[in-house]
């Protein structure tokens, strides 16, 4: 049998797994529920198993049996954290926890992960090298991927990771069960701006005696768009979004001051390193034509996702021969979501994937991730198993084989 045909037979056991995270999901970096639920589901495997110190992750390391010590090393990653999304789909297993959510698929991701270690470990004596496998906690803007490198996750195996490879489901966008992605820049680098607009509070019927920060703030989120297509190169693309805006705390009341923040997405360093300096300032001067003040942080988070082309080469062409030639999607253009995997992908070869979990049969139309009405078919859970362990055999196999790797 195929790792595809093993893989099916675990579909059960899998979609059991992704609906018991579903519906007890964890934020940030400390997922204590979850991860005792991953090393329940990894119990009685042939793993030398690991936990964090600074965060609730689990590190796996599988010893293949096809070669001798000192083989090469290949890494598997799967998130694990939600969102504080309160979910709004009306599944039979929604979450059970007030203001969190499973909305960007990360519970998918991590019963694909152990779907990945059992069918593995069936076949460690055959594996041409060891595994690695990464169950990262705070994907969703806490660095987990950065923490986990810092813990020495890369050198887990007591050597050097040699390539290593990522999937991440969508609930629209892509048709359900075909993988896609593209060489070189896949994602966006992220970065966080936090603005405070200092002003002097009093009465609503009387703006002239208070300094109202309120038309101020609301100024610099309007300005923030049109600085994005006037300051910019349309061909180096920047996306600012605002994502919080908090002020006073009744309507007659001018209050002391008005926060916003948002999320910058770009794709080359000379634009990150730009929109800083230019949003900073935009913000400052605002602020003092109103004759307020500003306080303003830009807070870079997580790099440009880039997968290494000679990566992806292999990554598509094990899609097209282990499913099918329709299975696979190369994608024209990079997207400006951010991933904490390029953390890796910085510092070892390897790919990013995505593959289609649509529910709707219209993934152009579908609640996308981080919706409240996002849902994910969990049909595709042992698809996305298959192809991570396809990737570490064929991996190793090459890496073993220097004939084979040129």
């Amino acid at each position: 049998m195929t790792l595809r045909d093993d893989a099916h037979e675990l579909q059960g056991e899998l979609a059991f797994l992704r609906r018991a995270l579903h519906q007890e999901p964890e934020i940030g970096l400390h997922l204590p529920r979850t991860q005792e639920k991953v090393l329940a589901a990894l119990d009685g495997l042939p793993l030398e198993i690991s936990t964090g110190a600074s965060l609730s992750s689990v590190t796996a390391v599988l010893r293949g049996g096809g070669t001798g010590p000192g083989g090469p090393v290949v890494l598997l990653r799967g998130d694990m954290d939600g969102l504080p999304v309160t979910e709004r789909t009306g599944a039979e297993f929604t979450s059970r926890i007030d203001g969190a959510m499973h909305a960007c698929g990360h519970d998918l991701h991590t019963a694909g992960l152990v779907g990945a270690a059992r069918l593995l470990a069936d076949r460690r004596e055959l594996l041409a090298g060891d595994v690695v496998f990464m169950f990262q906690p705070g994907e969703e803007g806490w660095d987990g991927a950065g923490h986990m490198v810092e813990e020495g996750v890369l050198a887990a195996a007591g050597r050097p990771v040699d390539a290593a490879y990522g999937l991440h489901v969508s609930s629209s966008s892509y048709p359900t069960g075909v993988f896609a992605s593209r060489p070189g820049t896949l994602m966006a680098a992220s970065a966080g701006l936090h603005v405070r607009v200092v002003g002097a509070g009093g009465h609503g019927s009387r703006p002239h005696a208070a300094l109202d920060p309120v038309p101020a703030a609301c100024e610099m989120v309007t300005a923030l768009q049109t600085m994005v297509t006037r300051r910019f190169d349309v061909f180096d693309p920047v996306v600012v979004t605002v994502g919080t805006f908090h002020a006073g705390t009744r309507r007659n009341i001018i209050p002391d001051d008005a926060v916003f923040e948002a999320t910058v997405r770009t794709f080359t360093p000379a634009a990150a390193e730009r929109v800083a300096e230019v949003a900073v300032r935009l913000c400052e001067d605002i602020a003092t034509a109103h004759g307020l003040t500003a306080e303003v942080d830009f807070v870079p988070e997580y790099p440009v996702t880039v997968n290494h082309v000679a990566e992806y080469d292999f990554l598509a062409d094990t899609v097209r021969e282990a499913f099918d030639e329709e299975r696979f999607a190369p994608l024209a253009d990079p997207i400006t979501g951010s991933e904490d995997f390029s953390r890796v992908l910085d510092r070892v070869p390897g790919a990013f994937v995505f593959l289609g979990a649509d529910t709707t049969g219209d993934p152009e139309t579908a609640p996308a991730n981080h919706s409240p009405l996002a849902a994910f078919d969990d049909s595709v859970v042992s698809d996305g198993s298959a192809l991570l362990a396809e990737l570490a055999v064929r991996r190793l196999d090459r890496l073993n084989s220097p004939a084979k790797e040129a």
